[in-house]
């Protein structure tokens, strides 16, 4: 019943969050930054200022979809953000950018995510049908259901490591925006955005560790 209880309050802030986190950066996308650059200018600009020369920004489809990828080097941006001048296409264009320095930096919770990226996929495509065979055959197959959770374990780690990620990424923006003379109530509304992005993540691996500790719980009582 514990368990029940706060899943279902998970999933509650889950969407209490996402709806504030759109708000915020709706409210946000209509304020111009002191800067008046779009935020693809914005990206290049930091990536200059960080000495990173192997890096492009493209645009890609979508919204709230941006992203940095190591693999190919390129920090993309949503429509939205890469031609936008708002406060919000600032905030996120340096945030991906954040990743972008951390990647040249050889930051370490980066190189650790970076590098359970194939392990996590493969959990992600046969957890959920792993789990469901263990629960159906939990009496004449237990270890499944084992196996199942150890997958499951590997995405609630990759959650809980993408925290320090997020947060340093957003650090990061934040401290270049304001050299960048972005600064007072604007830098705080910068500031908040990312804020409410973080929360989301950690929401996430809260979630995900609920769900955990729910399978163990099953596993648990088949002995």
């Amino acid at each position: 019943m514990t368990i029940w209880i706060i899943l279902a309050a998970v999933m509650t802030l889950s969407f209490i969050i996402q709806r504030v986190l759109t708000g915020k950066f709706e409210k946000y996308d209509r304020i111009m930054n002191p800067v008046g650059i779009t935020g693809a200018e914005m990206a290049q600009k930091m990536l200059q200022d960080n000495g990173i020369d192997d890096v492009s920004v493209e645009c890609i489809d979508g919204q709230l979809t941006d992203h940095f990828n190591p693999a190919n080097k390129t920090v993309n941006l949503s429509h939205a953000v890469y031609y936008g001048n708002s406060v919000s296409a600032a905030a996120i264009a340096a945030h991906e950018c954040g990743h972008a320095v951390q990647h040249q930096e050889g930051y370490a919770p980066l190189r650790l995510r970076s590098a359970l990226v194939p392990v996590v996929h493969f959990a992600n495509m046969t957890v959920q049908w792993v789990l469901l065979a263990g629960v159906l055959l939990i009496n004449v197959f237990p270890a499944l259901l084992w196996i199942g959770i150890g997958l499951f374990a590997m995405t609630t780690l990759f959650s809980f490591i993408t925290l320090p990620v997020e947060i340093n990424a957003s650090r990061r923006a934040v401290q270049w925006l304001e050299g960048r003379g972005i600064t007072g109530k604007t830098l705080d509304m910068a500031s908040d955005a990312l804020k409410w992005a973080a929360y989301t993540y950690v929401i996430a691996a809260i979630g995900s560790l609920a769900t955990l500790l729910y399978y163990i719980f099953i596993g648990n009582n088949r002995r």
